[in-house]
């Protein structure tokens, strides 16, 4: 089954996907971006003062984190990438409870409390002094605006990029020519009777949406891939995926390095676990009972460490941005694709930012331990992986 898509498309703005912009410090208050009615300006202090308790921090740039999980200065930067379409766009029903207009970091702010807490839209809008309706209409404006404008922040690495992601993995972990780690989680939710079907039922019998994503040594997301039911695996994933075309192609993960005196060329790759199939450009462990010979048992230990960097991007994407971790009740599955890069691209930003990532959720990838250090003995990238171990023992 393929992935869903919008039913509704959206004109794209031009974009440099292999050189984007850095982002620079903005000011450590959020500006008033819209030209709300007087009143709107500070929705900050009536916020934090309706929501106030003994767990929120004293402090109020670790306040606002508490809630947004985004510093101001990233939270002002976010506000900038969606400003012209939030203000462009007629802002009817966009009114709260004292008939003010609500201003563009206010918007804002109501989709990532959405998206960081994964409250339901109840929930956010008593939070906030607006009715259910209006924070779903808000969330998607900001969702469809920042799947447009925030895009450059996941891309595929330029070779300069991929050259740092080498090196650094190599320093770490002992794997050369490795560009990072592959992974897939899980979205559950939620369906009315009338959409229930079992290609939406996952191993654990949850309804779920699954996704995919490429990591680099940094915890950024470099490639995702979601939309499909949570009844595909991992493998079958990997395969309906552009990454699995692009790197069959040659398109992608194509250039080699000699690593042993006997000039074996080994291409670029990256990890994944056993439930991944064993490629030219995807390494996976022997696994299987102890007693690996000492090369395959060393590049195991090492693999294991570097497909940990997958592990740990998915659960701190959803220990940050939370509505991917709780249940979605009743989704349209035509947009939780778009909620889920969004949130990848929240992620990614901020990385590049230098913001803490949130809380860490532990979390099933769903993987299947086949455990038979023979069974890839036929597989295409047996003889790089057999290279690879000698090299790591070395």
């Amino acid at each position: 089954m393929a992935p869903l898509r919008k039913s509704k498309k959206r004109k794209r703005v031009a974009m440099n996907p292999v050189n984007p912009p850095k982002i620079s410090p903005l000011s450590s208050q959020p500006e008033n971006l819209s030209d709300p009615r007087p009143g709107d300006v500070d929705w900050w202090s009536s916020f934090s003062l309706k929501n106030s308790g003994p767990q929120v921090p004293q402090d109020e740039e670790e306040a606002f984190k508490h809630f947004f999980h985004l510093s101001k200065n990233t939270f002002n930067y976010v506000c900038s990438l969606v400003q012209e379409d939030l203000v462009s766009r007629p802002p009817s029903g966009l009114i709260n409870i004292e008939g003010r207009l609500l201003s563009v970091d206010k918007q804002v702010a109501i989709a990532l409390r959405r998206l960081a807490s994964g409250d339901s839209q109840v929930s956010v809008g008593d939070a906030f002094g607006i009715g259910q309706s209006t924070v779903s209409q808000v969330t998607w404006r900001f969702v469809e605006s920042m799947e447009e404008r925030a895009r450059h922040h996941l891309h595929w690495p330029s070779p300069a990029e991929l050259a740092e992601i080498k090196s650094s993995i190599e320093a770490d972990f002992g794997l050369p020519n490795c560009c990072g780690a592959v992974g897939s989680a899980k979205v559950v939710m939620t369906l009315p009777a009338v959409e229930s079907s079992d290609d939406w039922r996952d191993k654990d019998n949850n309804y779920s949406m699954s996704l995919q994503g490429v990591v680099d040594h940094e915890l950024r997301f470099v490639d995702v891939a979601t939309g499909w039911p949570g009844s595909v695996n991992p493998g079958q994933l990997l395969r309906w995926s552009g990454l699995f075309k692009l790197c069959e192609a040659g398109r992608r993960l194509a250039s080699s390095r000699e690593i042993n005196a006997a000039g074996f060329e080994l291409r670029e790759y990256i990890v994944g676990g056993q439930e991944y199939p064993l490629l030219p450009w995807l390494m996976v462990p022997y696994g299987g009972a102890a007693g690996l010979p000492l090369p395959a048992a060393v590049f195991d230990a090492r693999q294991k460490a570097v497909a940990g960097l997958a592990a740990s991007a998915f659960g701190y994407l959803k220990g940050t941005w939370r509505i991917l971790h709780k249940v979605v009740w009743r989704p349209d599955k035509h947009k939780l694709p778009s909620i889920i890069l969004v949130c990848c691209l929240l992620h990614n930003i901020m990385v590049d930012s230098g913001d803490k990532l949130q809380e860490f959720v532990p979390f099933d990838a769903g993987g299947d331990e086949l455990g038979e250090p023979e069974r890839h003995r036929d597989a295409p990238g047996w003889g790089a992986r057999e290279a690879l171990a000698r090299y790591s023992s070395s």
